[in-house]
């Protein structure tokens, strides 16, 4: 009864994850579309048959579909093909609705707009966070101390709280960090307490860090909260995307370069999984977790891969380049392609993820 009860709650978990990324870049694409003077035929968030459908007054119709592992939005006029293939099926076809008629700058626009809102829901929901929880900021207190450091060296303990550097009073641990960085091979004089007594604390700092920069060799052991405003919270929210995302990308270069770490990547069964656990550590974690999955979906989307929208911009930016669209069998061949990528990577992640799950071990022991 447990497990039925731990099953519903991932998948629960995992839906609401799921429905609310893919709202989201769908969103974007059909906002986009509207925009652009594009008619919309359908707005469908899953695959396969409607569970549930209407149809709104400007003529599209929404859809809720068995399958919720994706979405899609269905413009009028999509292929080049799109006029013969309305009359070859009897259909009506409007060019001003059209979104092949569109010039190439306003299809790009509505390609792009899916991870654009992607990212931009990243930063509202890192900027809720803010300004709700407020900024943590580490303070100037040791924590744990490394063995074989300078601080180590110097008898530096758990607890000790960092007043002053040579005189200079330290606000925080990130200003502590500073000077620690540009003092390697010098001594300071640390002003601590410790317990119910100063004392003064005489440190070699050692060059261990990046670039030879000057290393202590402890944590912080305390942090204070500070109030964050709107203003701040949005500008905080932009941040924390940006350095997420660039994270990413450092990922991915290694991953391109030297195949480091792709024993680490997942899909949905991983998703789902992480769904449920960071569910049960209350709804900070898991708006946290939907805004870094908001991040990697919209980078994933971005990749000049056909079939994904980045594929799609690669195509476009040809065409603005050769001032004529690409032709239609050189992308009917590079959709072949993509689906082809896309689906030995899909085929890569569910392999990883059903090891981590221990699929392969569960079969394994039943064959014996």
């Amino acid at each position: 009864m447990d497990y039925l009860v731990h099953l519903v709650h991932t998948i629960a978990s995992f839906a609401l994850v799921l429905g609310v990324l893919v709202f989201v870049h769908e969103l974007g694409h059909y906002l986009a579309a509207r925009w652009c003077g594009v008619h919309v035929e359908v707005f469908s968030l899953g695959f396969g048959p409607a569970l549930k459908s209407w149809v709104d007054r400007r003529g599209t119709e929404w859809r809720i579909s068995v399958l919720p592992l994706g979405g899609y939005v269905r413009m009028h006029g999509m292929t080049p093909d799109a006029k013969a293939d309305a009359e070859a099926a009897g259909q009506p076809y409007r060019p001003a609705d059209a979104y092949i008629e569109k010039p190439v700058g306003s299809r790009a626009m509505v390609a792009a707009a899916g991870p654009i809102a992607n990212f931009l829901l990243a930063v509202v929901l890192f900027a809720v966070l803010l300004a709700v929880q407020g900024r943590p900021v580490p303070l100037a207190v040791v924590g744990d101390v490394y063995p074989h450091t300078a601080a180590q060296a110097a008898g530096l303990q758990k607890g000790d709280e960092i007043l002053t550097v040579d005189g200079l009073p330290v606000g925080d641990f990130e200003q502590l960090r500073g000077i620690v960085q540009v003092s390697a091979g010098k001594d300071l004089a640390l002003a601590v307490h410790r317990g119910t007594q100063n004392l003064t604390v005489h440190v070699h700092i050692l060059a261990g860090g990046t670039n030879g920069s000057g290393l202590l060799g402890v944590t912080s052991g305390r942090e204070k909260i500070l109030p964050v405003g709107l203003p701040g919270a949005f500008i905080g929210g932009f941040e924390e995307t940006y350095g997420t995302l660039v994270q990413l990308l450092g990922g991915l270069a290694a991953i391109v370069t030297s195949g480091a770490g792709v024993k680490d990547l997942g899909g949905p069964i991983m998703i789902a999984h992480l769904s449920g656990q960071v569910a049960d550590l209350g709804i900070a974690s898991l708006v946290r977790f939907i805004a870094l999955l908001s991040v990697n979906l919209g980078l994933v989307n971005l990749l000049p891969i056909p079939v994904l929208d980045g594929g799609h911009l690669m195509f476009y930016a040809l065409e603005a380049l050769r001032g004529r669209p690409v032709p239609a069998r050189t992308q009917e061949y590079g959709y072949r392609v993509g689906i082809a990528i896309i689906v030995c990577v899909f085929l890569m992640i569910s392999i990883n993820d059903l090891k981590r799950e221990g699929a392969f071990q569960w079969v394994q022991h039943l064959i014996g």
